[in-house]
């Protein structure tokens, strides 16, 4: 029986498509009328461009890798001429100038970008419930949160609203909500994919990676987006590998780590048990389990609130009204149309990681807090430098529970924070990581599977990620919308 045409990956479009079965605006038309019909409950997108969308698929390329493929994009991630809001209120009527490396690469590998997803504001955020213009779901429970900071472009997907979309990951913003909405989330090596034209929240740990249905669908936007870029000067010199070609490479022989400080008190016991299940998985398929021990990762989460405030209170310091970003209509002087621009402008959680992270650069606390944390972040790196000398891959929870209901967290912020605890050492290490769905909880909702891996290893991830999806059936689940 054949799918709808919003159901299919990539790669079963693409093979379509060239063989003249279907045309690009078949599937455009397909997702503009799949977007009616469930975005109202979902609320992923922030704006889609029909018209658009229809005139590029007009004019598809299919010789291209990504030809007629429509992808929806972040929007914190700059595409020419289109809204770049940030989900942020100090943004509202901005247009981008020129495009990031990533979309001009898509534009280049034939995609056609279909619209913006909705995030928490400035990225900040592990709920979508930050974004100043609207709240998206969780498209398995209505009433239940996505994950974030890339909730909408995790919600498309999972909801067959975006064949694939793209997010950036900062602490999990990418991993976390893909396996909270039971889709297959990829965080590149920092350097892998270029940073140019993604709004900064935190330099050092920013990075854009793909969500997808599958893991070669993963494969493919991350070759189509991977390489150095001359005009980001924290992208590496490294050569990009043939992705795909990692698929068909047996699980037989890898050796898993299985760190034992994420398997601790404060993992759901459903999670704990479907990632026992995967282990046990991986180890019947011929991959050597071994325990190993990450033991700077209790500090993961302060050293990362440390590092990452203080780069976005760096960072958002430009959105003040006069170089950038909303200005009051309030008159008064400079420091009083400053204070006000961005009092209305940022919503709460901006404006508490902007305190945040002034406090600890403040004079008197730099040494105590900053430069701290940046000791301890090389401590972290060096736990997952002595683990890859005898692991290839270590496997570890996405997310400790599955989605809590919208507003749960709200007020409590620690308990929002602690929400990305598996995820976020990864980014302090730098090195790479993928979620894909291992189950569901009793009460039907996904729970994600994170592999992670040494630098410049996404053809790790995605050998190992590859053979467990196929051998299961998680990622064909859809929900009932």
């Amino acid at each position: 029986m054949s799918l709808p045409l919003h159901r299919e990956s990539i790669a079963s479009l693409r093979r379509k498509l060239t063989a003249g079965e279907i045309t690009s605006q078949d599937i455009v038309q397909d997702l503009l009328q799949r977007i009616a019909s469930v975005d109202p409950k979902v609320k992923g997108y922030l704006r889609v461009d029909a018209e658009k969308a229809l005139a590029q698929a007009a004019k598809t390329d299919l010789k291209k890798p990504l030809g007629g493929i429509p992808i929806a994009i972040k929007d914190n991630i700059n595409e020419k001429d289109e809204a770049c809001t940030c989900g942020s209120q100090i943004l509202k009527g901005y247009q981008a100038p020129y495009d990031a490396t990533v979309t001009r690469k898509l534009k280049e590998a034939g995609a056609i970008l279909l619209g913006r997803t909705n995030m928490d504001e400035f990225a900040m955020g592990s709920s979508t419930e930050h974004s100043s213009y609207q709240k998206t779901a969780n498209p398995w429970k209505l009433d239940h949160i996505p994950g974030g900071s890339s909730g909408g472009s995790a919600a498309v997907v999972a909801s067959d609203q975006a064949i694939a979309s793209l997010g950036s990951d900062t602490g999990g913003s990418i991993r976390q909500p893909a396996a909270l909405c039971g889709c297959v989330g990829l965080k590149p090596t920092y350097g892998r994919v270029s940073r140019y034209g993604l709004v900064a929240f935190a330099s050092s740990l920013d990075q854009i990676g793909p969500f997808s249905k599958t893991v070669e669908d993963s494969a493919l936007l991350l070759q189509a987006i991977a390489g150095q870029d001359v005009m980001e000067n924290t992208s590496r010199p490294v050569p990009v590998p043939d992705y795909r070609a990692a698929l068909n490479q047996p699980v037989r022989g890898l050796r898993i780590g299985i760190p034992k400080e994420y398997f601790a008190e404060g993992i759901d016991p459903e999670v704990n048990a479907a990632l026992k299940k995967s282990m046990d998985w991986f180890a019947d398929q011929g991959a050597e389990l071994k325990e190993v021990s990450l033991p700077h990762t209790h500090a993961a989460v302060a050293v990362y609130y440390i590092i990452a405030t203080a780069e976005a209170s760096a960072n958002l310091a430009r959105f003040d009204g006069v170089r950038y970003g909303h200005r009051t209509q309030t008159l008064g002087d400079p420091l009083t149309i400053y204070r006000k621009s961005r009092a209305e402008g940022f919503g709460p959680e901006v404006k508490r990681r902007i305190i945040l992270g002034t406090y600890v650069l403040s004079s008197g606390y730099y040494d105590a807090y900053y430069n701290q944390a940046q000791k301890v972040r090389q401590l972290l790196r060096r736990d997952f430098t002595n683990a890859f000398q005898n692991c290839d891959l270590l496997l570890t929870p996405t997310s400790p529970t599955p989605a809590f209901k919208a507003g749960e967290k709200m007020s409590d912020p620690l308990q929002m924070y602690l929400a990305d605890i598996c995820t976020i050492a990864v980014n302090l290490a730098e090195v790479c990581g993928i979620s894909i769905p291992c189950g569901f909880s009793s009460e039907q909702l996904p729970i994600g599977l994170q592999l992670i891996g040494p630098h410049f290893q996404e053809s790790s991830l995605f050998r190992a990620a590859h053979h467990y999806e196929q051998a299961h059936d998680w990622y064909l689940h859809r929900p009932n919308l």
